[in-house]
């Protein structure tokens, strides 16, 4: 069965129902926030998982940025809820790619549409901009990020998101163009065939420039020291806040651990990865230059290392057993999803994910080696199910 869940017969339907939420967290962007709650509360109400009958959902394209700043901390975003009675997660800005605003998506069933191209770097630049204002786009013929004050950006902001006007277009208007090369392929993620809404999703990385001095200002005064409030423009022309904060990588971890905010395992995972290597060689923290350079010459060193490479790895998340002992779901990350079956893609076959997940969000989220996690199934003392 491509990219399903196997159900076996000693597994409970709460169990079972648990899975099949677990696998909403493959959508990394702004609409998978906004069906967070929806997608919790069936898995609450209904006695029996939704399944689709028929064909797979063709998967919608969507972007995220992990982006890294001057002090190499990586942005998160928190949307704020005051009517919801679930929480919410912290994810990367991105969201939804658009044709009108973004160029030529390819189609259905073309392989492209699982693959880095120009469509969606200027999705995942234009959703960056749209959900925290942080504009990544440099000066025409320079190297220096474009300088925008912050009226002119919030109006920016409201018309991009509106449709009455295109970013690259803006942009060229105000001497700049965005810097769609400045970003690093970072995984892909492919929602399992068996959702009845699914998403391909192309993760990236970006640097923000390193400060050449205390007094530079081309990062546009971002708030990398503080949490910003930001108000973020809605589909039906209202207005919602989310908080946005850089923070280390080692901390968004910390604080996932102890319980203080909600990481859905993709963004566990992905800041897992980079904790290690955007972290003082020495222990402790370190903003000289030198080690900065250093940190984010690592990062590069790895994003291009494996086979295949982590630019082009493809993760469809299937759950591989229960940890009856321990509560969690270990899920594969090693299948490239339903629609690259065959294609000789593949995501991560050395790790997987923990999850604890229920109706409070995904708790206890770990990545663990494959390897011991199955030595410890054929042991027999952890006292597993296979899925």
């Amino acid at each position: 069965m491509p990219a399903a869940i196997l159900q076996p017969r000693n597994i409970s339907r709460n169990q079972l129902r648990q899975l099949h939420t677990i696998h909403f967290t493959v959508h990394l962007g702004a609409s998978f926030r906004q069906t967070q709650a929806r997608a919790m509360s069936s898995t609450t109400k209904s006695r029996k998982p939704s399944v689709p009958s028929g064909p797979p959902a063709i998967p919608h394209p969507s972007a995220s940025i992990l982006l890294i700043s001057p002090t190499n901390q990586i942005l998160l975003l928190h949307r704020v809820h005051t009517s919801s009675s679930f929480p919410s997660a912290h994810v990367f800005p991105g969201g939804n790619l658009s044709a009108e605003q973004d160029g030529d998506i390819p189609s259905e069933t073309s392989a492209q549409r699982h693959q880095d191209s120009t469509v969606y770097r200027v999705g995942a630049i234009r959703e960056c901009f749209e959900e925290c204002g942080i504009l990544l786009a440099k000066q025409a013929g320079g190297s220096r990020l474009l300088e925008v004050g912050d009226e002119e950006r919030d109006r920016a902001r409201m018309a991009v998101h509106a449709g009455k006007t295109r970013i690259r277009d803006w942009v060229k208007e105000k001497g700049g163009v965005i810097d769609t090369d400045g970003l690093i392929p970072f995984t892909r993620w492919i929602t399992p065939a068996n959702l009845p809404k699914r998403f391909t999703t192309q993760m990236y990385i970006y640097f923000l420039p390193l400060r050449e001095a205390p007094s530079d200002t081309s990062t546009n005064a971002l708030p990398t020291d503080s949490e910003a409030m930001i108000a973020h423009p809605t589909s039906d022309g209202g207005i919602e806040h989310t908080t946005a904060r850089f923070l280390p990588a080692s901390k968004w971890l910390d604080m996932s651990r102890a319980g203080e905010i909600i990481l859905f395992p993709p963004q566990f995972f992905l800041l897992h990865l980079l904790e290690p290597l955007l972290s003082s060689e020495h222990g402790g923290e370190s903003n000289s230059a030198d080690e900065l350079a250093r940190q984010r010459q690592r990062v590069m060193n790895f994003v291009t290392s494996g086979d295949p490479p982590w630019t082009e790895k493809c993760m469809s998340p299937t759950g591989l057993m229960w940890k009856k002992g321990d509560g969690r779901v270990a899920l594969g990350l090693d299948k490239p999803g339903f629609e690259l079956k065959g294609s000789g893609r593949r995501g991560d076959e050395e790790r997987v994910v923990l999850v604890e997940f229920g109706k409070g969000g995904p708790r206890r989220v770990e990545v663990a080696w494959r390897k011991e996690v199955f030595r410890e199934e054929r042991k027999g003392d952890s006292g597993s199910e296979k899925l």
